[in-house]
């Protein structure tokens, strides 16, 4: 066991703990990663606040990206010294599941709390979203991670290890767009934006943000948004229908958790459309919808996890994408921070205002 610095979460809805905490070595087919940034997502705000349960204490961060330092037995192919980014996709590559190409909800458990986590003195520390990665490192599957050129940023890189990946991936995969077909994206935060830019990407002829404030309708325009509606309207998906040339939407992707915003999502759809779920309510939220509407105008509602990723395939396509200057990475950051400021970041980020908070281990 080694010791590292990381931010713990003791009680939820507490500011996190810097402190120091034990990290066993990899086992097969696990690697070490030396972070060099982790971005801050709404997924560990909302974990951290209670709203899904959960072991304390625990570490939370998911969407990070370094350099590998040591491997056990059986890693695929990497070596110390590969930059790579870091995803919660811990996958076991043979489950239904994985076998028919959907990673993302792998059927194989992992006990994160027996994961390679200790307190300083022992304990059970939980490895959040099997990456633990508000840490100095990590350790985790090499089914989590993949390679990235020497080249590219590491706070650029680890945006690609959740919120770009779920959002383009929502349009891509789970929505299925089709060159011409017209989206409606509620919610232009890190997601969403990430959707807006996946359905331009997909080739859309409309799309149609929808959020709460000007500011962030026009951010979502500079992604790819062809119109913007205010969500505060008494009829939004009115003005949405208008911005498609007088019919509904053939996908409305949902990248926000709130209720409201799913219980509207049906009402922008045109006939044979499909709502696809991303943002993730609090446990025990529930929606309300017309089960006959959906029935008489072939609607459906899909659940995207991950946006649908197979990681190995889809994040060298996105590298691609960056490096032609066709995907916006590092306009996404909105901030940089050390460790030590984490709970600024996630005070700012709490704002709405942030696209994206960026820790960097380099600051410290």
């Amino acid at each position: 066991m080694q010791t590292i610095r990381a931010a713990v979460c003791r009680a939820f809805n507490e500011p996190l703990v810097i402190e120091d905490v034990l990290l066993a070595p990899p086992g097969t087919g696990e690697v070490e990663v030396t972070l060099d940034a982790v971005a801050i997502c709404h997924s560990d705000i909302t974990f951290a606040s209670g709203a899904w349960g959960g072991h304390l204490p625990a570490v939370y961060g998911h969407e990070a990206a370094g350099v590998i330092t040591a491997t056990g037995d059986a890693v695929g192919g990497f070596d110390v010294g590969d930059p790579v980014v870091v995803t919660l996709i811990r996958a076991c590559g043979s489950c239904p599941s994985c076998a028919g190409g959907k990673p993302t909800i792998c059927e194989t458990p992992y006990d994160t709390v027996k994961g390679p986590l200790q307190t300083a003195d022992g304990g059970p520390l939980e490895q959040a979203m099997a990456c633990g990665a508000f840490a100095e490192k990590v350790v985790v599957s090499h089914r989590q991670i993949v390679k990235i050129p020497e080249t590219m940023p590491k706070d650029v890189a680890s945006l690609l290890s959740c919120g770009v990946i779920t959002g383009v991936g929502a349009a891509v995969n789970a929505a299925k767009l089709r060159p011409g077909q017209d989206v409606v994206v509620i919610g232009a935060g890190g997601v969403g934006l990430n959707a807006i830019q996946g359905a331009r990407l997909a080739g859309a002829r409309r799309i149609v943000a929808v959020d709460m404030t000007e500011e962030k309708l026009e951010i979502a325009k500079e992604f790819g948004a062809t119109h913007g509606v205010l969500a505060s309207l008494d009829r939004p998906w009115k003005a949405a229908f208008k911005a498609l040339g007088g019919r509904g939407a053939d996908a409305v992707l949902i990248t926000v958790g709130a209720i409201p915003a799913y219980d509207q999502a049906p009402r922008y759809l045109g006939r044979g459309g499909k709502a696809i779920m991303i943002g993730m309510p609090h446990s025990g939220d529930l929606s309300t919808y017309e089960p006959v509407v959906l029935a008489a105008l072939g609607q459906g509602v899909v659940g995207s996890k991950m946006g649908d990723v197979v990681i190995q395939r889809d994040i060298p396509w996105m590298i691609d994408l960056y490096e032609q200057g066709r995907l916006k990475l590092d306009e996404l950051i909105s901030g940089r921070w050390s460790l030590h400021q984490i709970n600024e970041a996630i005070a700012d980020t709490k704002t709405g205002s942030a696209k994206r908070n960026v820790i960097l281990f380099n600051r410290d």
